[in-house]
């Protein structure tokens, strides 16, 4: 009866082991009917991301901002019509009382400096700024989201593995009661357990409470309330290339394009300024519908116009100087960022790879765990040890679990971040 006992006690203890182990070994368990992927998280904010759409209207907006520089090239057309009263009635212009001048005129600029040119190659740099900034924005965006998207997954699968812990427990603490009625188990054994099911559920509340959190975090950023998530198998390994392929792509980051094309903009702004220094040459030519008095019969005229800057006080000199003071801040703001970049993705590489080694640590840890209690519920079984050093080594055990799923998840937010900062995105 006794050895009947002792065997039902190691059988018992192991199904507490075993339980969770299944919730994290093998394969990925099956998704949830309306969970979603990284891919469709990622597709639904960047439907809803305001910030998405206020970067298009900014890209807009520069598009504006080149046709009002391409205007300053072409010609323009206008029809100007004017009455002019005046005291007199004789026959000439200047002593008619009325004197009425409908006309077209066409002015062309011929010359200023090429400032309109340049105005234009600036217009389509900051376009590119614009862009390239919002690519970043959605770099930004993706890493939001998959850091949501990774930590609701670890949260739904802590909170299960808690769950089966949980559920072994009560059973466990069921059966050390009727053997504590019959006498077959101390007081003291059945206190501990009942101690660490409390602390258990302590532990379930700050989970649950945390996958509430990520969840509303998601919710947020995808406009789907209660959404539940279809992660990968957290298991499954990263596939990580050498250093030097994931940095030779950092001068292909948005952050950094969008600081080249920023320095495009200064260095024509600086040629509009030089244009303050060339005379301006333009043609004008009027054709004229209505005319009185001696001008009656002139149907049209024309004008070339040459406008030579002799002395503004400074203003040409200093409007340079402060466009060349503003494009070699540019060029330094250039130089920094791509420093950053390679920095940024060096840093996420040796974090990705270090999160790698750690789980490959945690597989080799939960693995002597494992040992650890199948030996100590071996020992139970021939009474080497009691109740309480077998609920110890299944804590331990259940502690490794965990840790291990915790840094698998780490491992894919980091891997999405290396994506993002090497300028890739879904």
């Amino acid at each position: 009866m006794k050895l009947r006992t002792v065997f039902g006690l190691a059988w018992c203890v192991l199904g507490i082991a075993a339980a969770p182990a299944a919730a994290l070994e093998g394969d990925a368990p099956p998704p949830e009917a309306n969970a979603l992927t990284l891919q469709e998280c990622y597709a639904l904010a960047r439907e809803r991301s305001e910030t998405l759409a206020i970067h298009q209207e900014i890209i807009r907006e520069t598009e504006g901002r080149f046709l009002q520089a391409l205007s300053g090239a072409l010609p323009r057309l206008s029809f100007s019509a004017s009455q002019k009263w005046q005291d007199g009635n004789g026959g000439s212009s200047s002593t008619l009382p009325r004197v009425p001048e409908r006309k077209f005129t066409v002015t062309q600029p011929l010359f200023s400096g090429f400032k309109e040119f340049a105005a234009m190659a600036g217009s389509r740099a900051e376009r590119r700024e614009r862009e390239h900034e919002r690519a970043q924005a959605e770099q930004l965006l993706l890493v939001d989201v998959s850091d949501a998207f990774y930590q609701l997954a670890a949260y739904q699968q802590d909170v299960k593995v808690l769950e089966a812990i949980h559920a072994a427990l009560d059973d466990r603490l069921g059966q050390l009661k009727e053997r504590e009625r019959l006498g077959r188990s101390r007081q003291s054994e059945l206190v501990s357990t009942e101690a660490q099911l409390r602390r258990l559920e302590a532990e379930q509340e700050r989970v649950q409470s945390l996958e509430r959190v990520a969840r509303q975090i998601l919710a947020f950023l995808t406009g789907l309330d209660g959404a539940t998530v279809a992660a990968d198998d957290p298991s499954q390994p990263i596939a990580l290339g050498q250093e030097v392929s994931y940095v030779a792509k950092s001068d292909l980051r948005p952050d950094v394009q969008s600081a080249q094309d920023a320095w495009q903009v200064s260095v024509q702004a600086v040629n509009i300024a030089r244009a303050q220094w060339f005379p301006t040459v333009s043609a004008e030519s009027n054709y004229y519908t209505k005319r009185v008095g001696a001008t009656a019969d002139v149907d049209w005229d024309a004008l070339i116009k040459v406008d030579v800057p002799i002395f503004q006080g400074g203003k040409a000199y200093g409007g340079t100087s402060e466009a060349a003071a503003k494009a070699r801040q540019a060029r330094l703001v250039l130089l920094r960022t791509q420093r950053e970049a390679a920095h940024d993705i060096r840093q996420l590489y040796a974090q990705l790879q270090g999160a790698q080694e750690r789980t490959r640590a945690l597989q080799e840890a939960l693995h002597a765990s494992e040992e650890e209690y199948r030996l100590e519920a071996e020992d139970e079984r021939l009474n080497l040890v009691n109740h309480l050093d077998v609920l110890d080594a299944l804590q331990r055990l259940q502690d490794a679990r965990r840790e291990l799923l915790a840094s698998q998840y780490e491992a894919k937010r980091l891997y999405w971040r290396l994506q993002a900062a090497t300028g890739e995105t879904l």
